[in-house]
């Protein structure tokens, strides 16, 4: 939402130049179907972007007698809470964005019950106007083949978020990765190695990472709109649905040209899933809410509210939707999906260099602080083997900086992961965490500058750079904020912006490390009150 106001208010000063919007979609009206029973409430474990299905279930709810209790949660964290049974008990069903990645997972598949499917958004590529013009994709015709030669040939920056954390990111890395392979057959582990070479090219283009779709649509919007730092990127893969949402929306100045991968694409489809731990009443509700959402009315609202496509036949599409792109094969082991990844991590993606700016003032010594920071940034070097944690680890050939703080910066400490023997590196980083000792005062805008100095001073700048602020009080030592700000909007434009994620802890100054985070590009994070730094420190791993 910080974003988002942002973009709104440049947007208004664009306004004379913009491009007319599409209308929006009507829902239609008419009696719904009534699937009636007695009122009950199914709780439901859910990704984050199916919060615009609130209005449709709250109909539902007056048809059928069932309430929804959506619970929102990333696709990988929720994924690992099913697997390890946290949500037996707790959630009488999920509904993701697809099931399959779990139904890899022996532990996690056993707790799938029946599943509905209730509609679908295929991961595309939308483009600036200009960019289909040069690249000759005005009619929204190319391929992923077309795709990744452009990105390679270096005609094509896009954004993309982290396949690790992210369903849209790991569906465009299936499909790009299947369409180079061309066997038609689900990919193998084998796979990875004969279309590395291209796929790697293809993500010497992505210029934006990140760990959920929302956050990264804002960043795009961000870098269009010159409201967030660094040169605007061509174009932005993501669900079908939520491009064609944001060209309606008007907050672009120029429509995207949406691009449907002619060599096949892989789509969300959205199953409505039970838990096999799932009361009988539940059981119940579960079929009466299914049976109304996959009615015409509901699929109609479906269409029209979200730009998903319908779960059934026999609902007419919008004229501005064509039909539906060829559906690639997805990868139907858990060994092959693992090889994707790591691939991605280790070897395909931009490295990245993150400098972590660790407050080791007096006030971490009380409360076991200065344990949790240790503990946070030891889940990083490969000690966490959970399911999120094996994705959060430091990747081969990362550059990792460690520069703690307190009265002053202390000298950065350098490591680089090595991608021949990753593991040594990462047991330097965890030994570097321990040897942290607290003191002193807190200056953080002194610190915060001299992570900038690293990173703009590096020889080496074909990676994603980012700054990781931990602290827990406010600054009280040297620079202030003001200085903070004017440094940052004194790099050149044409920079690759540093985004930093401050990480709220103990009595940090809220107020100021939002602002850091915003004039930056970045996002604030806050494990205070309870919060889990550790979680904390994993979940930004998909933005660096």
């Amino acid at each position: 939402m910080r974003r988002l106001l942002a973009v709104l208010s440049t947007t208004v000063l664009l306004a004379g130049c913009t491009a007319s919007p599409e209308p929006p979609r009507t829902p239609p009206t008419g009696p719904a179907p009534v699937v009636s029973g007695p009122a009950t409430t199914l709780r439901v474990l859910a990704g984050s972007e199916l919060a615009d299905m609130q209005p449709i279930l709250d109909e539902a709810a007056k048809a059928t007698g069932v309430t929804v209790q959506l619970d929102l949660i990333g696709s990988l964290e929720g994924a690992e809470r099913v697997a390890t049974g946290g949500a037996d008990g707790k959630y009488d069903a999920l509904w993701f964005s697809s099931n399959r990645y779990l139904e890899t997972l022996p532990e996690a598949k056993q707790r799938l019950g029946n599943a509905t499917r209730i509609m679908g958004s295929p991961v595309v590529l939308g483009v600036r106007p200009a960019t289909a013009q040069r690249l000759g994709w005005t009619a929204g015709t190319a391929t992923w083949k077309d795709i990744a030669a452009a990105a390679g040939r270096g005609e094509l920056t896009f954004a993309m978020t982290d396949p690790a954390t992210s369903n849209t990111g790991f569906s465009a890395l299936v499909a790009v990765a299947s369409a180079l392979d061309g066997s038609g057959r689900a990919l193998d582990a084998a796979a990875i190695d004969r279309v590395a070479a291209p796929l790697t090219g293809f993500f010497s283009g992505q210029r934006i990472t990140a760990g959920s779709s929302g956050w990264l649509t804002d960043a795009f919007l961000g870098r269009m709109a010159g409201t967030d730092p660094g040169p605007a990127v061509d174009g932005l893969i993501t669900y079908e649905a939520s491009l064609l949402e944001l060209n309606s929306s008007g907050k672009l100045s120029e429509q995207l040209t949406v691009i449907r991968p002619g060599d096949g694409v892989v789509s969300a489809d959205y199953p409505l899933t039970l838990l096999t731990s799932a009361p009988t009443g539940a059981r119940d509700a579960h079929e009466r809410l299914t049976a109304y959402l996959r009615g015409r009315v509901a699929q109609e609202q479906i269409v029209a509210r979200t730009w998903r496509r319908p779960g059934t036949t026999g609902v007419a599409l919008p004229s501005d939707l064509p039909a539906a792109p060829v559906e690639l094969s997805f990868p139907d082991t858990r060994a092959a999906i693992e090889a994707l990844l790591t691939a991605y991590q280790d070897r395909l993606r931009r490295p990245s260099r993150t400098v972590y700016v660790l407050d080791v003032s007096g006030s971490m010594a009380k409360d076991g602080r200065l344990k949790q920071l240790k503990a946070a940034l030891e889940g990083l070097t490969g000690v966490n083997t959970s399911l999120t944690g094996e994705h959060c680890r430091f990747r081969s050939r990362e550059e990792v900086i460690l520069l703690p703080f307190s009265s002053r910066p202390a000298a950065p400490q350098r490591y680089t992961v090595d991608a021949a023997a990753p593991q040594p590196s990462r047991d330097l980083l965890r030994a570097a965490a321990g040897r942290l000792r607290a003191g002193g005062d807190t200056a953080v805008y002194d610190s915060l500058l001299a992570a900038y100095r690293e990173i703009d001073g590096a020889a080496d700048r074909n990676r994603f750079a980012s700054i990781v602020l931990m602290t827990d009080g406010e600054s009280n030592r040297g620079r202030v904020l003001a200085d903070f700000e004017k440094q940052v909007r004194q790099r050149p434009a044409t920079a690759e912006p540093v985004p930093v994620f401050p990480v709220l802890f103990g009595e940090a100054a809220e107020g100021q490390m939002r602002r850091v985070a915003t004039v930056s590009g970045g996002e604030l994070w806050d494990a205070r009150r309870g919060g889990d730094l550790t979680k904390t420190f994993c979940q930004i791993r998909g933005y660096q």
